[in-house]
């Protein structure tokens, strides 16, 4: 398999495509917390940019030492994953680090579920994140242990959550810093 390397480009390109997603309205049409609805994100933000935009991965991957869901069992994982309650802060918490750990695409995975993980809490909580206060590093290590022990990442979102869920500013700042979140050490 073809390593994908990260590029500026991709990330300008996909950036304006997330400004239309959410200047055209578009993104109210998709379906929240479901896997179809992550498809339908990730198909918009990367259709073009990749050819497999909005497809579940047929292959295992991993990063670091990490390894992902495993491939031939990615589709019922996603289907359990989707049953889970989204009716409380605690019960979305549950199931965002699931479905990290699924990891359904081969790139675009993390700026895709953080739009997922919002339009959930917009939908259900009436309430998003504001990114802004949420700490790289300090996200990437409560995410690592979630599977675990979710009380980290629960902590860090719950203290960056905002009632501003129409703010353009606040859904385009997020969308900023996921790209920062995603952008190599070096």
């Amino acid at each position: 398999m073809k390593k994908i390397e990260y590029t500026q480009e991709i990330d300008r390109l996909n950036k304006q495509k997330v400004y239309e997603l959410y200047d055209s309205g578009a993104i109210h049409q998709l379906g929240v917390g479901t896997t179809k609805g992550l498809q339908d994100i990730h198909h918009y933000l990367f259709n073009g940019l990749y050819d497999f935009a909005g497809q579940i991965r047929k292959q295992n991957i991993s990063k670091g030492s990490f390894r992902f869901a495993t491939a031939m069992y990615l589709e019922a994982a996603l289907k359990e994953i989707e049953k889970m309650p989204e009716t409380t802060f605690d019960k979305i918490i549950d199931k965002y680090p699931e479905m990290n750990i699924a990891h359904p695409f081969l790139e675009g995975n993390g700026r895709s579920t953080r739009i997922w993980l919002d339009l959930n809490f917009k939908k259900n909580l009436r309430k998003v994140v504001d990114w802004e206060k949420v700490d790289k590093k300090l996200y990437f290590q409560a995410m690592e242990r979630s599977p675990i022990n979710d009380l980290e990442i629960s902590f860090l979102l719950q203290n960056a959550l905002t009632n501003k869920i129409d703010d353009r500013e606040i859904f385009l700042k997020g969308i900023e810093l996921s790209y920062y979140y995603e952008q190599p050490e070096y």
